[in-house]
């Protein structure tokens, strides 16, 4: 199974499977939509990532956003990317830490709040 980020379509072939024009991946590029590999020689090339992303932004544009608005939201969808996999990684931490709480627990260690703490209530009226 070939690697999504692996470069392998000419600018030709990438165009084709994004229906559109060449010249729009160049214009694309030059907007700072797109960043293709480039061979040796200076040929773009685009793997699947880049050819998923380009019908990302043919569906933004064609929902009527300029490409400005295309870059913002491009932006803000990387954005979401990243906070929900650090969002991922503190529920995982948060998970080992009451793990590793638990197992300390039943060894002793601690003592249960309800039994550590009393909490002052005030002088009790009498009725």
């Amino acid at each position: 199974m070939p690697e999504p980020t692996r470069a392998v379509y000419l600018i030709s072939v990438a165009a084709e499977l994004a229906g559109v024009h060449p010249q729009t991946l160049r214009i694309y590029e030059r907007k700072g939509l797109l960043d293709p590999a480039r061979t040796p020689g200076g040929s773009r090339r685009y793997s699947d990532d880049d050819i998923a992303l380009l019908l990302r932004i043919q569906e933004l544009t064609n929902e009527g956003l300029n490409l400005a608005g295309v870059q913002k939201v491009l932006a803000l969808e990387a954005e979401i990317r990243t906070l929900r996999a650090e969002r991922d990684q503190a529920r995982l931490e948060v998970r080992r830490v009451a793990v590793e709480a638990a197992r300390s627990a039943r060894g002793g260690e601690l003592v249960p709040l309800s039994k550590a703490i009393t909490l002052y209530q005030g002088p009790r009226r009498r009725r």
